[in-house]
């Protein structure tokens, strides 16, 4: 288990952490959230050590990370993969890796088997691509086959299959006992694999619970309804107070009351039902509105104007529709 008590770190007047506090459970994958500049990688670092805190402290399973005799069997992780010598094989690389920590020169051949980069031990460093340098870090990670996991934007760089491989390790991680504590701005993604989320903006916690109680909480909910008297439900809901939104001629889209009662009036009119079920937004919806007040940078509106540009063929003007 990982628990972050008090931690606070500043750089000369700006408080990037303040006095943040949440714990990391095993056995699931926690999703570590925040906009841009919420503080992540700052407190991450000040896990590891690699900031000094100000003030508070972590424990991993209740001993701090500096106090960890051989740390690559206790905490494995990865904030930073282009942080490498380029001048190294990667199966050179790993190996002096694990020769720090005590462990068997072979056992980098097995990580690298494991995330798919057999082919490429013996190529140097400087001529990998991103996404090969994300596969070389988590098997830097793997290497000790540590308790806890803790990954900065893994993602970042990999193909559609490498996404879904780094989340399917991540799973199968955490099935296997380990604490995982993954920062990610795939929110997408996030969903498929959290567990629990640890949210946070201008340094300060926000939530920390389960991905559903923080999509219920913050999410958008409603009701769909699929019928071919669906006219007639519009009516009797709307003057209730319901909120309509039209799909299509045979569906809608219910805000307000709840699935019973729009059941219960559908029978009181006889109406038919085809679909009566709940629906929920997306985990990126609720982490937008959570996050609303303390995003660091604030995107401008779209409009669509009229702009006019000259054909280079035989000069005539046409209208096209730009963004401003």
């Amino acid at each position: 288990m990982i628990s972050v008590s008090g931690l606070t770190k500043r750089f000369g007047r700006k408080v990037a952490v303040a006095d943040l506090s949440f714990e990391v459970h095993p056995g699931m994958v926690t999703g570590f959230l925040g906009p841009n500049g919420s503080g992540k990688s700052t407190t991450m670092r000040c896990m590891l050590g690699l900031d000094r805190a100000d003030a508070g402290q972590t424990l991993f399973d209740g001993t701090p990370y500096r106090s960890l005799a051989k740390p690559l069997h206790e905490v494995g992780a990865l904030l930073d993969a282009g942080y490498v010598h380029p001048g190294r094989s990667a199966r050179n690389h790993l190996r002096w890796v694990a020769a720090s920590n005590g462990l068997p020169l072979k056992r980098a051949d097995e990580v690298l088997e494991t995330v798919g980069l057999s082919a490429a031990a013996g190529k140097r460093l400087r001529t990998y691509s991103l996404g090969m340098k994300q596969r070389l870090g988590l098997a830097g990670v793997l290497l000790g086959d540590p308790n806890t996991v803790i990954l900065d934007e893994p993602a970042n760089g990999l193909d559609p299959e490498g996404i879904r491989w780094i989340r399917d390790v991540l799973v199968y991680l955490a099935e296997q006992g380990k604490t995982v504590l993954v920062s990610s701005h795939l929110l997408s993604e996030m969903s498929l694999m959290a567990t629990s989320l640890v949210v946070i903006g201008q340094g300060h916690l926000i939530e920390q619970c389960t991905v559903a109680d923080f999509v219920d909480r913050y999410g958008d909910h409603w009701v769909r309804v699929q019928s071919p008297r669906v006219a007639t439900l519009v009516e009797a809901l709307q003057a209730g107070g319901a909120v309509i939104a039209q799909v299509d001629a045979t569906t809608i889209e219910v805000r307000g009351p709840t699935t019973v009662d729009v059941g219960e009036l559908a029978g009181r009119y006889g109406v038919v039902l085809h679909e009566l079920s709940n629906q929920s937004g997306s985990l990126e919806d609720a982490f937008l509105k959570a996050t609303a007040s303390v995003q660091e940078y604030h995107s401008g509106v779209f409009t669509t104007t009229t702009s006019t540009f000259t054909d280079g063929t035989d000069g005539r003007r046409a209208d096209v529709g730009g963004a401003s």
